[in-house]
C-alpha cells in the first residue's frame, strides 16, 4: 500500500464541497449515489484512465446512494454517457473495467462498444459506503459522511466512516482491483467508478497531488484522473479534467 500522506484542512473540502453545491449541486463533485505477466508477478508501468460515471437517478435526487447495485441513469446521464464515447474515441484503450454498480456499466456500454472491448467487473471499484450515512441529504456530507475520508488524507487510515470502512479497507480493495488490472495484462486499461472513490484514491497514492484540485476542479459526471505507474511503484497523476462539457 503506497499512501501518500497529504495535510489537507477541512477549509479546503468545504471549499470543494460549497463551490460545486453552488454550480451543479453536491452530487455532480462527489458521487454519493447518485514487467508483468498475467500471472501478476512483475510490477509493469500502466497508464490508467479512471473515469466517473455521468449523471445518475441518485445524483438527481439529492440523497447519499452508496447500496449495490445502486440507481441507474438518468436520460441525461445517458446521452452524456454517448458523449463520453465519442470524447474517448481516440484512447487506444485495451482493457475496460467497471464496479459493481449499475451506473458505471451503463456509462462504459457506449465506450466499450467503440473500442470494441468487454467489460470485467471489479467489485473494488464501487463507490465508499455512507454506512450509517446512507440515505441522508448530500449538502450534509461535509460534516457526516466525508469527515473520516477527509481524515484519511492526512494519513489516519484508521478513521471508520460509522457503519462501513476504514481508509485501510477502502485504500486495499481498490489496490487489489489494479493488481487484477494488472494481472490481465493490460498497460492502457479504462476504469469506470465513482467521484469519492477517484477523487479519495488519487489523492491518497499519487505522488504529485494536489490537494487543491478538491475545490477547484472536482471530478464531476464524465469527469477523469489519467495516472502513469503500478501498484508496485505507486503512481503519479499525468491528467486530472474535472469538468467535461457532456450536457
Amino acid at each position: 500500500m503506497r499512501i501518500r500522506s497529504l495535510r489537507l484542512s477541512i477549509a479546503v473540502m468545504a471549499t470543494a464541497v460549497a463551490a460545486t453545491t453552488a454550480t451543479t449541486g453536491v452530487a455532480s463533485a462527489i458521487d454519493f449515489g447518485s514487467s508483468g505477466s498475467g500471472s501478476g508477478s512483475g510490477s509493469s508501468e500502466m497508464v490508467i484512465t479512471l473515469v466517473r460515471h455521468t449523471e445518475s437517478a441518485g445524483n438527481a435526487s439529492g440523497l447519499i446512494d452508496t447500496k449495490v447495485p445502486g440507481p441507474s441513469l438518468t436520460a441525461r446521464g445517458q446521452a452524456q454517457a454517448d458523449k463520453l464515447a465519442v470524447e474517448l474515441a481516440d484512447k487506444k484503450y485495451d482493457c475496460a473495467f467497471a464496479s459493481n454498480m449499475v451506473r458505471t456499466e451503463q456509462t462504459a456500454a457506449p465506450t466499450i462498444a467503440k473500442h470494441d472491448l468487454s467489460l470485467d467487473i471489479k467489485p473494488g471499484f464501487r463507490e465508499i459506503e455512507a454506512g450509517e450515512y446512507e440515505g441522508t441529504p448530500e449538502a450534509e456530507a461535509l460534516s457526516g459522511y466525508l469527515q473520516a475520508p477527509i481524515k484519511w488524507l492526512s494519513g489516519d487510515l484508521d478513521a471508520r466512516i460509522p457503519g462501513s470502512i476504514d481508509g485501510n479497507e477502502f485504500d486495499g480493495r481498490f489496490d487489489a482491483a489494479l493488481v487484477d488490472v494488472q494481472r490481465s495484462d493490460c498497460t492502457n486499461p479504462v476504469i469506470f467508478s465513482h467521484g469519492a472513490a477517484i477523487m479519495f484514491w488519487s489523492m491518497m497514492n499519487a505522488d504529485n497531488a494536489d490537494p487543491n484540485k478538491l475545490g477547484t476542479d472536482p471530478i464531476r459526471n464524465g469527469g477523469r484522473v489519467v495516472l502513469k505507474g503500478s501498484p508496485q511503484q505507486g503512481w503519479t497523476i499525468v491528467e486530472w479534467f474535472g469538468h467535461p462539457d457532456l450536457g
